[in-house]
């Protein structure tokens, strides 16, 4: 048998049960000029042997982040995964579960996501969280969308240092959501004046902390600006460590807040999969996408858990739903629920501290290094300095001696040449004093 068993016959069946002429009915709305006329470039069939040294050899030419020096961050961060976590995570009624659609059989499901929930309503500062998100990115664009339906109004001004993947998806999001997004042009210093922009058509205002180009700010100020305007503060958090030494979101006025929750509990695995966390003040909780479960009582006074609030369409009528989103991130916000619960608070903030503390020593050594100018003075665990020379052919020269020596601002920013000399880097807890010594020296080698 192969493995799709449909024969002609049983094809032909069911387009005459749907009343489509033929298969490519189907796909009418695809425009022509997109379909493939040609068969896939891809090898004839080969045995299971076969596939398996060719798999080989293209991971072979991939260089992880875990076996050499590595500063890649922007979204991404590479932290100390407790061998607890994976050891967990795997247990089979956690690995093998699914949307917890019936309480009575998924307590601890839905107890693990309830703990979840507190754990980013408490580091954000906010008063709910929902269960799971994709990621940081669509987390972003919901948030938008979130705070159009409160406001009423179908603007979003986004900062200058929102990393542009969460800009983009957001404005994929505007074209088919009706809302128009005013994105600030890129700004390295991080002096961008947001309140100036804000008008009477604007929703909300989406900055992120510490921004991409890794400043951190006070938002309050900003904060004050958009509630006098009527608009919503959305703070975007790409560096979910960062919650445990900067002032939270929601200490600074923040009205909703998206971020990424990748670095707890989940590795870097060459991009993904990744988690969204998603929080705001209580009194918005209705307008909130995805699901969000909560503690009661059973019919004996038992403790128990359940969806409370559930706005997506799997749940509610189309019309009533919020949005679409919050499949099965479940497993990674366990993992990021138990390395939380391991480090606890204490550990939270000295991991944080610690992160900062590498950081501070590698702008040190950089700033010392002729010709390279550290241009964030407010920083984390990352930070933006500028070469004498344009980023990414030395970034591709060190990739080339083993050291992954940070993120091009170029390959976020292609379309502004006026940053091709900027190289954002990031530091945390598994940077050693020998990586930071390879990165200078061969910084100091190429740039001779």
């Amino acid at each position: 048998m192969r493995y799709l068993p449909l024969t002609d016959g049983d094809r032909a069946a069911m387009l005459a049960a749907i009343g489509a002429e033929s298969v490519d009915a189907l796909f009418r709305d695809v425009p022509r000029s997109v379909w493939l006329d040609r068969p896939l470039d891809l090898p004839r069939a080969l045995g299971e042997i076969e596939v398996e040294r060719a798999l080989a050899r293209l991971a072979a030419r991939n260089l992880p982040a875990s076996s050499v020096p590595s500063f890649l961050g922007c979204g991404v961060y590479r932290h100390h995964v407790p061998a607890a976590v994976d050891h967990l995570i795997q247990r089979g009624e956690f690995l093998t579960s699914y949307t917890p659609y019936q309480p009575e059989v998924s307590q601890g499901t839905l107890q693990s996501m309830f703990e979840f929930q507190t754990q980013v309503a408490l580091i954000t500062g906010m008063d709910v969280a929902n269960a799971s998100m994709y990621d940081g990115a669509t987390s972003c664009a919901e948030a938008v969308m979130m705070a159009n339906r409160l406001t009423r109004r179908k603007k979003a001004i986004l900062a200058g240092d929102l990393h542009p993947h969460y800009r983009d998806t957001t404005a994929t999001y505007a074209r088919f959501g009706g809302f128009a997004v005013a994105a600030r042009a890129a700004d390295p210093a991080g002096g961008d004046d947001l309140a100036a922009g804000i008008d009477a058509e604007t929703s909300c205002v989406v900055v992120q902390n510490p921004g991409c180009f890794g400043h951190v700010r006070d938002l309050a100020p900003l904060a004050e600006a958009c509630h006098r305007a009527g608009a919503l503060l959305v703070v975007v958090v790409a560096e979910a460590v960062s919650l445990g030494l900067v002032e939270p979101p929601g200490a600074m006025g923040a009205d909703i807040v998206a971020g990424e929750g990748q670095s707890l509990g989940n590795p870097m695995s060459f991009g993904g999969p990744h988690l969204g966390l998603f929080a705001a003040r209580e009194k918005f909780v209705r307008q909130m996408p995805g699901r969000l479960v909560g503690e009661t009582v059973d019919a004996e006074g038992r403790r128990g858990f359940v969806l409370t609030l559930s706005t997506r369409e799997q749940h509610i009528r189309r019309e009533k739903a919020t949005s679409n989103i919050c499949t099965n991130s479940g497993l990674c916000a366990l993992a990021f629920a138990i390395h939380l619960a391991l480090l606890g608070e204490a550990g939270f903030t000295r991991l944080a501290r610690l992160n900062h503390a590498r950081a501070a020593r590698l702008a040190d050594r950089l700033a010392a290094l002729p010709g390279v100018r550290v241009l964030t003075e407010r920083f984390f665990n990352e930070l933006t300095v500028r070469l004498p020379r344009a980023a990414a052919p030395v970034v591709e020269t060190l990739a080339r001696r083993g050291l992954l020596a940070g993120v091009p601002a170029s390959r976020l920013w292609p379309e502004r040449p006026d940053l091709a000399d900027l190289l954002i880097v990031a530091a945390t807890e598994l940077t050693t004093e020998e990586d930071m010594d390879a990165l200078a020296q061969g910084l100091g080698e190429v740039l001779r």
